[in-house]
């Protein structure tokens, strides 16, 4: 098996500054990469470590923190049949660059990435929304967005189409702390009155209500 360590020194070396730090957990490396220099790291893994394949580009929200978001490259080599996985934090409001001119690929995963979750790409041939549609308001995978959402869409029977319509927003953030599904409510909920009745003791049958 590969070091995966031993795989992630010499990437740090290679690119200096670029690379901030490497770390291996639950037998996968993650290289920790400035935003500037994004484009850099993905040129020399697509090229000296031969990490040809661009398996997903997605988001992450941590709205409590100074850089907000994370923005998450995994990557695929079919020769040396290993995974590698590249993060890089952005500020709100801030962008970072395509990495399209070395994966391809990266297209609409870019632009999944901006819909969910706003972050922009700079140098994307078409920097637009490809989830949800054009009147969409709001990125969704943000934790302060309301489940909700902002607007609500419903048949208008008099002006005979779709409108859409504001809803109130319910929550700040999407951090919940109710009790759990799957250990049931603590009261009797209707039509379960039964269930609570005690068994029969000469039949082990539920008892009945006289």
């Amino acid at each position: 098996m590969t070091d995966l360590a031993a795989l992630g020194e010499p990437i740090q070396s290679a690119l200096g500054g670029a690379v901030t730090g490497v770390a291996v957990a639950r037998g996968e490396l993650t290289l920790d990469a400035a935003s500037a220099d994004i484009v850099k790291v993905m040129a020399h893994l697509h090229g000296a470590e031969d990490f040809k394949i661009l398996v997903d580009v997605c988001g992450n929200d941590w709205p409590q923190r100074a850089k907000r978001f994370d923005v998450v490259y995994h990557l695929l080599s079919l020769t040396r049949n290993l995974r590698i996985r590249v993060k890089t934090q952005l500020g709100e409001g801030e962008s970072i660059a395509s990495v399209i001119a070395v994966y391809p690929a990266a297209g609409w995963f870019e632009r999944e990435t901006f819909d969910m979750y706003g972050v922009a790409f700079e140098g994307h041939p078409d920097m637009r929304r490809i989830l949800t549609d054009y009147g969409f308001s709001g990125y969704p995978l943000r934790k302060d967005f309301p489940l909700t959402g902002y607007v609500e869409l419903r048949y208008d029977d008099e002006l005979k189409r779709v409108v859409y319509q504001p809803v109130q927003l319910v929550q700040e953030f999407r951090d919940f702390d109710f009790m759990s599904p799957w250990e049931g409510a603590p009261h009797i909920l209707p039509g379960d009155e039964k269930a609570a009745m005690a068994p029969d003791a000469t039949s082990g049958n539920p008892g009945k209500t006289p």
